[in-house]
């Protein structure tokens, strides 16, 4: 018996909310806030541009509108990486 093709991964992060201070994802049942003040690339982006991500390889997120990528590693742990920009 053969089994059947599996279908497309329909599990994606969603921006729940953004506000003037950083916004929330919400991906594989749990909640991450990302404050402007440690990822400062969002700080003066548009809405549309935000919610315009994708997942990469399973642990990376990619905002190509502002060629963005930070892996959950650095999400979930911002104090361990310099990630302020000039």
């Amino acid at each position: 018996m053969k089994s059947s093709k599996r279908g497309k991964n329909t599990l994606k992060p969603e921006i729940t909310n953004i506000s003037e201070h950083g916004f929330w994802i919400f991906f594989r049942g749990k909640e991450y806030f990302l404050a402007f003040e440690q990822f400062p690339w969002f700080k003066n982006a548009t809405i549309q541009q935000i919610n315009d991500i994708q997942l990469l390889h399973k642990e990376h997120l990619y905002w190509p509108k502002l060629d963005v990528d930070l892996s959950f590693n650095i999400i979930e742990h911002p104090e361990k990486y310099k990630l302020i920009a000039k």
